[in-house]
């Protein structure tokens, strides 16, 4: 198996880990409790909530290319989020899409001028923009959203989405006023060992699509072929590689990193937009909930690549997506033992690269997970909520001496010196 995925190329390796890890999810799962593992219901609230994450990530990855770190990325998003409910009040959820993305950009902007133009320490600008999110909504809550009728110092009117589609044949999408057959959901009901699982997860991203997600998966798309299969990508990522060689061949390091971070913005902007328009319906101080920070470690995660932030986005808002179901908390708690088994695997991975002090804690932190699994009935409410935020930590340990950093990222640049 392993000299299956080692030969395969990149694009079909995470569709291998993930068809691994239902496989995990199906085996935990039929000797559990719950069937909420790998429920349509449950991929579809993954991918939902994945998208901020994701569209997030995909913002700091292309800044990050360009050899600037963007730890502003909270900020950027809270200013998306009210952008974009404002614009979707006033003129409908597009225009609050633009609203929310033109706002994150004017963040990215003033990021960009503080760490490319005036050489301002990139963490220390990342922090001022964090601050200076929550402040510049709140004041202008207090001048605009209070004449709003619904709307406080704190929160919006409601806002609407731009609207969902449910994909024929795969899912039982409508063509006309035609009702197509429902494949995967077929395949789901027969509850075949995990052919029957796959389709249900696959079901889940096919069904009750919303438009934006179609459009931030697009982007991720877009993102991975601009970076690697353009001209104006390979400029991006020697801005980040090696800025000197890049400016002795006639690149412009300081405009590749304007654009670079200006789209960092755009993108984090997008993803507060998302998370008014489509997760909540409202804007409301303090709903980003850090996830621009998770969205820094999804691009940590994912190697400085899109399809690797893309899964780690999914992966982080997993455990999220089953709290929205899981009831009796059954579902979580089976959750624990499929994390003991990972840990498992990777204290085995660590010892045979003789990584002992890796191995040790894998081994160490998995015992506590199936200890906890063992001794409990049920996992407690909180436990949803925390487990993305464990999940980067514990990506963060793990993954961090396997990386491919930029060479130059965080580097200050001067043109001129070498």
């Amino acid at each position: 198996m392993t000299d299956i995925y080692k030969n395969s190329p990149a694009w079909l390796r995470w569709p291998i880990l993930a068809a691994l890890g239902i496989l995990v999810l199906t085996t935990v799962q039929s000797f559990s409790d719950t069937e909420l593992l790998t429920s349509s219901g449950s991929s579809s609230a993954m991918l939902k909530w994945s998208m901020p994450i994701v569209l997030a990530g995909l913002g700091g990855l292309i800044s990050e290319r360009a050899g600037i770190v963007n730890i502003g990325l909270e900020g950027m998003m809270i200013l998306g989020t009210w952008a974009g409910a404002w614009g979707a009040f006033n003129w409908g959820p597009w225009a609050g899409l633009i609203a929310g993305l033109t706002a994150g950009a004017l963040g990215g902007l003033l990021h960009a001028i503080a760490t490319v133009q005036f050489s301002v320490d990139q963490i220390i600008s990342g922090v001022a923009i964090n601050i200076l999110g929550p402040g510049l909504t709140r004041y202008l809550s207090e001048r605009i959203l209070v004449n709003y009728e619904g709307g406080s110092q704190t929160q919006s009117p409601r806002v609407d989405g731009i609207g969902d589609f449910t994909a024929p044949f795969l899912a039982g999408g409508p063509i006309g006023e035609w009702r197509s057959p429902d494949g995967l959901g077929w395949l789901e009901d027969k509850d075949w060992f995990w052919l029957s699982d796959m389709a249900g997860m696959a079901r889940g991203l096919v069904f009750q699509l919303r438009w934006f997600t179609v459009l931030g998966l697009a982007l991720a798309a877009l993102t991975s072929w601009a970076l690697w299969k353009t001209k104006l990508g390979l400029r991006l990522r020697s801005s980040g590689e090696n800025p000197h060689a890049g400016e002795s061949l006639g690149v412009n390091i300081y405009r590749q990193r304007y654009i670079a971070v200006i789209l960092s913005g755009a993108f984090a902007g997008l993803a507060g937009a998302f998370i008014v328009l489509e997760l909540t319906g409202i804007y409301r101080g303090g709903q980003t909930q850090g996830r621009g920070f998770i969205a820094l470690a999804a691009v940590i995660f994912g190697n400085w690549r899109a399809s690797g932030v893309l899964f780690g986005a999914l992966l982080f808002s997993y455990p999220l997506s089953l709290s929205f179901s899981d009831f009796d908390g059954s579902a979580t708690r089976s959750l624990l033992l499929v994390i003991a088994i990972a840990l498992g695997a990777v204290a085995i991975w660590a010892f045979r690269k003789a990584r002992k002090v890796d191995a040790g804690l894998a081994l160490l932190v998995g015992v506590v997970a199936l200890g906890w699994y063992l001794l409990t009935d049920a996992a407690p409410d909180w436990l949803p909520n925390t487990m993305p935020y464990a999940l980067v930590l514990l990506v963060l340990i793990f993954a961090s001496q396997n990386l491919q950093t930029p060479r130059s990222l965080g580097e200050i640049y001067r043109r001129g010196e070498t």
